[in-house]
């Protein structure tokens, strides 16, 4: 029999993690799924004049995709740019990777704005790090913020893909919105086993980076 009506002020649930209440197949009860897209957050790094930031536990097979989230990327040194990189086993991150890169930007005198592929940010079958935004500032109100999304990390077939968008405040002049748009991948075989967030010279003077896993 379906169920009509609903006393939801006498229904007993037990939260079980990651999952959300359904209708049961029978449409006569309840049950517990599967969120299906949700966000699993699987850990924190705070940046404190800290070298770099570095993940290298929770990337693995559990989830088909990881979503990096930055939050006010702060840098020691003013105008750095705020870069990753990869690392498929062993030590080093330098993993092989072919990216391109958009850029937009409009600044606060509205004197200047434009939208351009930049070519001397990509990179094609390099081991460097990949810059995702440019030169951010280190004054008090500059930072860069913004996430990038992981593909399949642990595949042992296919490329390893990513996108990124990160959004740079930088303040000299008129102080300029810009927005910084990166995809590509690592083409490597061997599964992606660490992730790297630095800037391109300097220490990282302040932020946080949140690492989740999506289902």
């Amino acid at each position: 029999m379906a169920l009509s009506k609903a006393d939801f002020n006498n229904i007993n649930v037990t939260p079980v993690a990651s999952k959300k209440l359904k209708f049961n197949s029978g449409a006569d009860g309840f049950e517990a799924g599967d969120l299906g897209g949700s966000m699993v957050l699987l850990s924190t790094q705070t940046a404190s004049g800290s070298a770099n930031l570095s993940f290298t536990s929770g990337i693995d097979d559990t989830y088909d995709s990881y979503v990096f989230k930055f939050i006010n990327m702060h840098p020691a040194t003013d105008q750095k740019n705020f870069q990753v990189n990869f690392r498929d086993g062993g030590t080093n991150y330098d993993a092989t990777k072919t990216t391109t890169v958009f850029e937009a930007y409009h600044d606060e005198g509205d004197g200047g704005a434009a939208l351009q592929y930049t070519t001397a940010r990509d990179l094609a079958q390099s081991t460097s790090a990949q810059q995702l935004s440019n030169s951010t500032g280190n004054g008090n109100d500059e930072s860069c913020s913004g996430e990038m999304s992981l593909f399949n990390p642990s595949s042992t077939t296919f490329v390893k893909h990513f996108i990124a968008r990160v959004q740079n405040y930088q303040g000299d002049g008129d102080g300029y919105s810009i927005q910084h748009f990166t995809a590509g991948y690592c083409n490597v075989t061997a599964a992606i086993d660490g992730v790297q967030f630095s800037f391109s010279s300097g220490n990282i003077d302040s932020g946080v980076i949140k690492l989740y896993g999506v289902s």
